[in-house]
């Protein structure tokens, strides 16, 4: 396989209001797109973030949930439901490079902002279960940043037990040099996930990754 290259960052400013300030919706409806990042055109508002990251949702109302809907950085539709959550906040497990709407499910019992936290990751790299075991990573850091390299075996295009995207559960590294690291490094799999991932905790700089599974299928 022929080294795929994924980079994750900047993530520019973060803020807890740059896509929607704070507002207590009465009903089911869409929370109003007017942070710093909300950009209106022909009518319509869409806040663009910097780079693809995942969206903060700030509030005390712990019954009700929020669905996110915007697009990848090629422009496909992505969407996900964060259910209710106790705590103050909650993130979104996809990164989106636009936000076109957030729904909240019902009246709101306490006042919510939209916004981003900082953390974001690497496009997905889908490697090839059928060659060889060992998987070569280097990652390369530029600036501040914190990071952890990541794999998974759920495979949202599985024809007999898909996951969805925003359900995939994501491992750490077995190497802990690899998690929550802050300089550039190598480290390997010693077997094949059927994906990876480089997630940006936090950090105003960016990563670069690299993945090289070695050999071919064999006969």
């Amino acid at each position: 396989m022929r080294p795929i290259t994924v980079s994750v960052g900047p993530v520019g400013t973060v803020s807890a209001t740059n896509i929607a300030t704070s507002q207590t919706p009465s009903a089911a409806v869409p929370l109003t797109l007017n942070g710093s990042l909300a950009v209106t055109s022909a009518g319509v508002t869409v806040a663009v973030l910097p780079s693809p990251q995942r969206v903060l949702i700030t509030t005390a109302d712990s019954t009700h949930s929020f669905t996110i809907t915007g697009t990848t950085p090629t422009g496909a539709k992505v969407s996900e439901t964060v259910p209710a959550f106790a705590s103050a906040t909650a993130y979104s497990a996809l990164d989106y490079a636009t936000v076109t709407s957030v729904v909240i499910s019902g009246a709101a019992t306490a006042a919510v902002t939209v916004g981003t936290n900082g953390i974001a990751s690497t496009p997905w790299v889908r490697l090839d279960e059928w060659a060889n075991p060992t998987v070569s990573i280097q990652v390369d850091v530029t600036g501040t940043v914190n990071y952890t390299v990541q794999s998974t075996l759920d495979d949202p295009n599985s024809p007999t037990s898909p996951v969805t995207p925003s359900a995939v559960t994501w491992i750490n590294s077995a190497d802990t040099n690899a998690v929550s690291a802050t300089a550039s490094l190598q480290t390997y799999f010693q077997y094949v996930p059927v994906f990876a991932r480089v997630l940006l905790n936090s950090g105003s700089g960016s990563v670069t990754a690299t993945f090289l599974q070695s050999g071919a299928v064999p006969y």
